[in-house]
């Protein structure tokens, strides 16, 4: 299991759950929700300059069957832009896509379960789905011993 601190980002269209772990990648918990939309990228960016991630892993939503429709499309499309933006870090982090199936209903539940009103607590139920997501990945990392989901590469400019 490769040491450092790892963030993941639940990506919504109105907002962004974030949770991150310590540098053993063994405690997971929520870090922020950001708003989505004009200027997230630059809010995203803050935060992975604050934790200096070794890896940044994102939520693709898949169908229960695996399969991709228009809103994996769309987290495709920026975690690209995620991926070209963290590149110019120094270090810059791995960007990773992972399967995010059923963290968002399993957010939910935990925190009905925990006595609160999801419709009261839809930040949280994006920040607890990110955390659901990187225990996801670390879990399937711990277990494969190799790094999870896809690798997104940074768009290199043409000449």
């Amino acid at each position: 299991m490769r040491e450092g601190v790892r963030l993941a980002l639940d990506l919504g269209d109105a907002r962004i759950g974030v949770a991150a772990c310590d540098h053993a990648a063994m405690l997971s918990f929520p870090v922020a929700t950001i708003q989505a939309g004009d200027g997230e990228l630059e809010r995203i960016l803050a935060v992975v300059e604050e934790y200096a991630p070794v890896e940044v892993v994102v939520g693709l939503p898949r169908s229960l069957s695996g399969q991709e429709g228009p809103a994996a499309a769309r987290i495709r499309v920026r975690t690209q832009a995620l991926a070209d933006r963290v590149s110019g870090l120094d270090p810059a982090p791995d960007v990773r896509l992972v399967d995010e199936r059923l963290t968002t209903v399993d957010a939910s539940r935990r925190l009905r379960e925990a006595g609160k009103n999801s419709r009261k607590q839809r930040s949280r139920i994006d920040a607890a789905a990110a955390v659901g997501i990187l225990e996801h990945a670390l879990e399937a990392e711990r277990h494969r011993g190799f790094p999870p989901g896809e690798l997104v590469s940074a768009t290199v400019p043409s000449d």
